[in-house]
């Protein structure tokens, strides 16, 4: 079948992939939740209608960053495709995004646990801006919240770079932001959950099975990104 150069990633898929992989993110964005509510006062920590909306800001910062660097990457994007044909760079970005995928899904399964070490490409950048999250603390307000969430949204995560490559193959800056303000708001629905359901999460992020379950969803999400004529939420 010939390939549609029009073809941008689903928004479908990158929400799905946050989803799938939201039960990795409990583990690093679980514990930073844990610092924004312990910051916090007593008045508000004993308040769950407060601290809800001061959890929401702390999201709403965090999927912020991921548009912007979503927009960001979609720049790059847009760059490093002008020396080959408009075919040809999308379907080499398709490739390599499906890569990055599927790797996500075997570390999450435990197949790969080498896919870590992807984690380093943003640890200089993380080590400069980290300090200014500790400046946010304590929490006093939801724009700082807001803040917080900004900040830490850029920990370098494997299954976030993960998702940043399915931006890129979108070739255009706003539809690479919007695809990774999907894949934020997949994380959501896990993320926002922790501080209600954290024994039941935490138990359900270690179970091998449940891991190997999420794990072959990605890569079936990766087979999307490489074959993308068999994906039926594809946008033209």
């Amino acid at each position: 079948m010939e390939l549609d150069v029009a073809f941008n990633a689903s928004y479908f898929v990158a929400f799905m992939m946050g989803m799938f992989s939201s039960i990795h993110c409990i583990g690093m964005c679980g514990s930073t939740i844990g610092t924004l509510t312990l910051s916090l006062s007593s008045t508000v920590r004993n308040d769950k209608k407060r601290l809800f909306f001061f959890v929401l800001s702390y999201n709403i910062g965090r999927i912020s960053s991921y548009a912007i660097a979503g927009a960001l990457v979609g720049l790059l994007g847009t760059l490093l495709k002008f020396p080959f044909s408009e075919p040809q760079a999308y379907r080499a970005m398709q490739l390599f995004s499906g890569m990055i995928m599927a790797g996500s899904g075997f570390y999450i399964a435990g197949w790969f646990p080498r896919f870590a070490y992807i984690e380093r490409l943003g640890a200089k950048f993380w080590r400069l801006i980290e300090p200014l999250g500790h400046k946010l603390i304590p929490v006093k307000t939801r724009l700082h919240a807001v803040f917080f969430g900004m900040v830490w949204g850029w920990m370098p995560c494997g299954l976030v770079y993960s998702a940043l490559t399915l931006s890129a193959s979108t070739g255009d800056i706003l539809r690479s932001c919007f695809s990774m303000l999907a894949f934020g708001l997949g994380t959501v629905p896990a993320v926002m959950s922790v501080g209600i359901m954290t024994g039941f999460l935490t138990k359900l992020s270690r179970m091998s099975r449940f891991k190997q379950i999420v794990g072959v969803l990605l890569i079936g999400l990766a087979l999307l990104a490489v074959f993308p004529w068999l994906n039926p939420m594809r946008l033209h």
